[in-house]
């Protein structure tokens, strides 16, 4: 028991004796490396303060280089400035001076100015005492004197004006002329266009000479027929294989051929049958002329246009003048005055509508009162055609003044297209009366002694009494001449008046 109590004790104070061996060594160990981290702190804080030294002496030294570097700047500033203050102080200077001088100078011209004026007066004022010394002199007021003196200077320089005025004519028309017949030429050069005239007859070809009975039917009643519904006349006679359509109106003359083609090839021809194939060749012809109207749009590259004006364009197709068609004018028209406008430099798209809508009027002059230029205007007008083009297209005829390049070019280009070769054909009747009507419009003027149309009427001769009219006189008589025709006369192209006047003196010797 005793001994047990001995080992316990023992052990216990073993273990405290460990315990306090312990905690000392590690109260040791603890201080040991406490003394190496407040070491450690130390000496980071000592670097640390190393460190803030060497930071302000080199922002220290930073901060004396830029004041250094500023003062600098500063005092080339200074410098700087202070060479354009000299340079501004000098230019001042020189402007006071400048205006010193303006003032001077400007003192110097008022001063003139004023003597100048002094002047002036005194001129006027003895202009008007020798004027008033030379009327009582003369005993003419100034405007008598100048009367006189314009007189005589007209007097004798009337025939150096005249020659002058001729020379200066003839070269511009000399000019002109090249240049007109250059454009010309190659206008027409670009185009050709074979030229389709009328017939009064159309020719229908049958399969064979038996048709010819039932065509004229019995006792004749089927031709009748086909002739009232038509308006035209059929002439069956011996030519094999062939009947012939007479009529003027080539509307009518179309639509008995279409008739008369589709009751050929149906074979039953009689007057009921007779009066439905006109109506369906009616039918036909207005298709055609809606198609002719869109393809001669088309041609001339037109767009736009409404449908009831191509209607009217396309019965031109069956409309001719001077026995020339007036659709395919229209076109050449068009296509000319394309051309025209391009050389010139005008408006194409222009001059190319006006070209190709300048005789609309023409295919309903028969029905509507009025000449083709006014009815075509109102058409125009009606669907919208914008006015330039109706200013170029109603001078074609000179009915009204031109107003625009447009309407020059289509009324040369409706001159060419008229006057080429084979293009219209007139009656000897209506030429002979038309070359009367010209030599008995020229022969009117009573300073006229004898007139002569050469040409076909496109060239006039006429011979004055040089007694009665100078050169001058005759000059004028040309221009009155040529403005009567064109008020007066209806023709194709131009007509050129040549005006002469010739003196002659004869003596003889015995």
């Amino acid at each position: 028991m005793t001994f047990s109590l001995m080992y316990f004790f023992l052990s216990a104070g073993l273990l405290i004796a460990g315990a306090v061996l312990g905690y000392l060594v590690r109260q040791n160990l603890a201080k040991r490396q406490l003394s190496t981290a407040e070491g450690q702190a130390a000496k980071m804080v000592e670097e640390a303060e190393m460190k803030a030294k060497e930071m302000t002496i080199e922002a220290k030294n930073k901060a004396v280089d830029i004041l250094e570097e500023a003062k600098k700047n500063e005092q080339a500033r200074e410098a700087k400035f202070l060479i354009q203050e000299g340079r501004l102080e000098k230019r001042e200077a020189q402007t006071e001076k400048g205006i010193q001088e303006i003032d001077t100078e400007k003192r110097r011209l008022l001063q003139k100015a004023e003597e100048i004026k002094a002047i002036r007066e005194e001129a006027e004022k003895l202009r008007e005492e020798e004027l008033t010394r030379l009327e009582k002199v003369s005993q003419l007021s100034k405007e008598e004197a100048q009367t006189k003196i314009f007189a005589l200077v007209e007097e004798e320089s009337q025939e150096a004006l005249v020659k002058r005025m001729s020379k200066l004519e003839n070269e511009s028309h000399e000019e002109l002329e090249k240049r007109s017949l250059n454009i010309m030429a190659t206008i027409i050069q670009k185009y050709a266009r074979s030229h389709v005239s009328e017939f009064t007859t159309t020719t229908v070809t049958i399969p064979s000479d038996e048709v010819k009975g039932k065509i004229i039917g019995k006792e004749g009643r089927n031709i009748r027929a086909l002739e009232k519904e038509t308006g035209v006349e059929l002439i069956v006679d011996d030519t094999p294989e062939t009947v012939i359509i007479s009529g003027f109106d080539p509307v009518r003359r179309e639509i008995a051929r279409i008739a008369l083609e589709k009751l050929v090839a149906d074979g039953r021809i009689h007057p009921a049958r007779i009066e439905e194939a006109v109506e369906e060749a009616k039918k036909e012809l207005d298709t055609k002329i809606k198609e002719s109207g869109e393809a001669a749009a088309y041609d001339a590259g037109i767009a736009g246009l409404h449908p009831k004006l191509l209607y009217i364009l396309g019965r031109l197709r069956y409309r001719y003048s001077y026995k020339q068609n007036v659709l395919l004018h229209s076109l050449e028209v068009s296509y000319l005055a394309g051309a025209l406008a391009a050389e010139l430099g005008a408006d194409v798209a222009c001059a190319k509508k006006a070209g190709l809508l300048h005789d609309i009027g023409k295919a309903v002059d028969h029905e509507i009162e009025g000449t083709h230029v006014k009815i075509g205007m109102r058409i125009l007008e009606k669907f919208g055609i914008g006015q330039n083009v109706i200013d170029a297209m109603k001078c074609h005829h000179d009915e009204y003044p031109h107003q625009t390049t447009e309407s020059f070019i289509v009324t040369g280009a409706d001159a060419i297209s008229a006057a080429r070769p084979g293009a219209r054909k007139e009656t000897a009747e209506k030429y002979i009366k038309r070359l009367e009507e010209l030599e008995a419009l020229i022969n009117s003027f009573p300073e006229v002694e004898k007139s002569y149309a050469i040409q076909a009427g496109r060239e006039v001769r006429i011979f004055v009494n040089p007694e009665k009219t100078d050169d001058l006189s005759a000059m004028k008589l040309a221009r009155d001449i040529a403005k009567r025709i064109e008020e007066e006369l209806k023709y194709p192209g131009e007509i050129k008046v040549n005006v002469f006047r010739e003196t002659r003196a004869i003596e003889y010797a015995r």
